[in-house]
């Protein structure tokens, strides 16, 4: 039986001076997605490409109530939790590239 994995992501520009908040069930296609501009919207505006952020979740239900909660939040709050896990703000793409 296949077991199913969700995830919340922030991905962010060059500049980190944007960030967007999503939820895939599969982050590799996903960020091919976002990188060749598949994805029309916010992301292909900003050339929002790069992954800093991510968690994962074994029921669809609660990663979209978190991508909900995340992106309710201030900009320094979700700075703080990406700080939480990748303080130097690596570009984390490579770990599904």
């Amino acid at each position: 039986m296949k077991r199913h994995c969700y995830f919340v992501y922030i991905l962010t520009n060059k500049h980190k001076n944007v960030l967007y908040t999503g939820v895939s069930s599969d982050m590799k296609d996903r960020l091919i997605k976002h990188i060749s501009g598949e994805i029309k919207g916010f992301t292909s505006k900003y050339n929002c490409h790069f992954l800093v952020y991510y968690e994962t979740y074994k029921y669809i239900s609660d990663a979209i109530k978190r991508e909900k909660q995340i992106k309710s939040w201030s900009r320094k709050k979700k700075e703080e939790l990406i700080n939480s896990k990748n303080p130097e703000w690596k570009l984390l793409n490579d770990e599904f590239l």
